[in-house]
């Protein structure tokens, strides 16, 4: 069977795809600059497909492949939950769900030197930014965004963590606001950090609001939008 190919991904945006897709042909772009995610990868001027899924595109240039899986891929700049579950002189290994374990420099922090590495214990729950995505390697984890500063990364401390699908993390982060996390804000106030990576951390000043607001996000997957606002009224009577 000959793979689709196509020289403009237009005709692939939000259409189903399968591995061996060509979605993009390089050579025909120039003065162009793209990014690529997860499900993609880049043959000299060819990206390709390497899951089966939907393609999905975010301005300016981003293109991905999103479907609904536990394995995460790493991919360069996305953000994710990861777990440390040992530490090194130099790095801590860090659990974020795909095929390897990922590294964290002890410097890749904000104002990090050798004189104020951090210490976390095995467990702790980080918020992290992937840097280095290569086929083959553990993936390179920063605790930084790309200006160097530690904005929202760093530990996560109590709440509760579960996990979701990667196609429903993407969602969740999606823009404009994600109809159930939208639900939820009009209603409650909390705490809550997302991995694309498929694990999700919320954190309120009430254990009932935390069960509520973790409740309907695992279960709002196969809903409708309107759906989801009729099951948000329906968790939020049990703290009325």
């Amino acid at each position: 069977m000959e793979n689709k190919k196509s020289s403009s991904p237009a005709g692939f945006i939000d259409s189903t795809v399968v591995p061996g897709d060509v979605v993009l042909d390089l050579s025909s772009m120039t003065n162009q600059t793209i990014k690529i995610g997860g499900g993609l990868r880049q043959d000299c001027d060819a990206i390709s497909v390497m899951k089966a899924g939907t393609l999905r595109f975010s301005k300016p240039n981003k293109y991905w492949v999103e479907s609904s899986q536990k394995r995460y891929v790493p991919c360069v700049e996305d953000t994710v939950l990861g777990i440390v579950v040992d530490s090194k002189a130099d790095n801590f290994l860090i659990d974020i769900k795909g095929p390897a374990l990922a590294f964290l420099p002890v410097l890749a922090f904000e104002g990090g030197t050798r004189r104020n590495i951090p210490k976390f214990e095995v467990g702790t729950l980080l918020y992290l930014r992937v840097v280095k995505a290569n086929f083959g390697m553990n993936p390179e984890l920063s605790c930084t965004d790309v200006s160097g500063k530690a904005a929202e990364f760093g530990p996560l401390k109590d709440g509760y963590m579960f996990e979701i699908s990667t196609g429903l993390s993407r969602k969740l982060l999606s823009s404009p606001t994600c109809p159930i996390l939208e639900a939820l804000g009009k209603k409650l106030s909390f705490e809550i950090a997302i991995g694309l990576n498929g694990r999700v951390w919320v954190n309120a000043t009430s254990p009932d609001i935390i069960v509520i607001v973790a409740n309907a996000i695992m279960k709002s997957e196969s809903l409708s939008t309107a759906q989801q606002i009729i099951m948000v009224e329906h968790l939020l009577k049990n703290i009325q």
